[in-house]
């Protein structure tokens, strides 16, 4: 499980990722549909500005390895940013 824990000045909360939802997220982003609506979204965006930008496409063979990898290193902690105001975000497996 991932744990994504934010503190402001105000309050602080944590939100636990498990790997099933990072799973499913895989499968949406690898997805053909997601792709293609993707590369019409940026389009569509950058069209005004005249820059011809395009996603790649991300294979689902290539991500599942990097999720199962991740599991093996659990209590690592991949983010560690504070900002000059307090705030705090911590991303740790």
């Amino acid at each position: 499980m991932i744990y994504v824990k934010i503190k402001t000045k105000g309050f602080r909360f944590i939100i636990p990722v498990p790997y099933v939802l990072l799973n499913i997220a895989i499968t949406v982003v690898s997805s053909n549909l997601f792709h293609k609506n993707l590369n019409k979204w940026t389009k569509n965006h950058f069209e005004r500005k005249e820059i011809d930008f395009t996603f790649p496409h991300l294979d689902k063979k290539t991500l599942k390895p990097i999720l199962k990898e991740l599991k093996n290193y659990k209590g690592i902690q991949l983010v560690d940013v504070k900002a000059k105001d307090g705030t705090e975000v911590k991303v740790k497996l």
